[in-house]
């Protein structure tokens, strides 16, 4: 399964959901966004090396971390010699080594955010109550649609409860992730929600999030 994570606009908390989820999942953390990584990368090859063809996706995977993590580059001149059209096979690669993939996409809507759809069985789309950001989730579940992504689940992050309205506007089942220190400390330290503070609202609700997305695959 290769499960994309993606949200119209950045800032909405898309690559804290997708570490938490593939720590949830057993999967591997794809970090691709390709001009601004977020995912604690570290020593060796990197996914601007794969699609630049210097390295193999599976080799470039960093097993030692809870996730496992591809990570990217973060140079200007990784991301300008990195060919986003490998993206798809890339993932294939990692999916056939590992069963489970979750792919942090880039914010916006940018070509390359559509690659990691196109590759994906399923998405989860992250927004918060911003009304700019519901704006463009809207924007963000019409590209998933379209490029035949099924919506498995929308991260409502940054809210105490469940929105019917945003679930009827988006299509799929809503899980409000409140915000909290479990959360906003995930990405600077490459660690999940379960497991800097398993007993939280917030690990709790990735947890219901990681089960919505395997009530989908199933």
């Amino acid at each position: 399964m290769i499960l994309a994570v993606c949200g119209g606009k950045g800032g909405v908390g898309k690559t804290t959901t997708a570490l938490n989820l593939a720590a949830e999942l057993d999967a591997v953390l794809v970090d691709a966004d390709l001009g601004m990584a977020d995912v604690p990368a570290g020593r060796g090859p990197d996914l601007h090396d794969v699609l630049a063809g210097r390295a193999c996706a599976v080799e470039a995977v960093r097993e030692r971390g809870d996730p496992a993590v591809l990570p990217c580059g973060r140079t200007l001149a990784g991301a300008r010699e990195a060919d986003p059209r490998r993206l798809v096979d890339a993932l294939a690669a990692v999916e056939a080594e590992y069963e489970r993939v979750v792919v942090d996409c880039p914010a916006g809507l940018r070509a390359d955010v559509g690659i990691g759809l196109l590759a994906a069985d399923a998405a989860v789309l992250v927004t918060t109550p911003d009304r700019a950001a519901l704006a463009d989730a809207l924007r963000a579940r019409s590209l998933a649609v379209e490029l035949d992504a099924g919506l498995a689940a929308v991260a409502y992050n940054r809210a105490d409860e469940g929105s019917d309205a945003v679930r009827d506007a988006l299509g799929a089942p809503v899980v409000a992730v409140p915000h909290g220190e479990p959360a906003a400390a995930a990405v600077a330290s490459g660690r999940p929600a379960c497991a800097l503070a398993p007993d939280s609202t917030v690990a709790a609700r990735y947890g219901a999030l990681a089960a919505r997305v395997r009530d989908c695959a199933e």
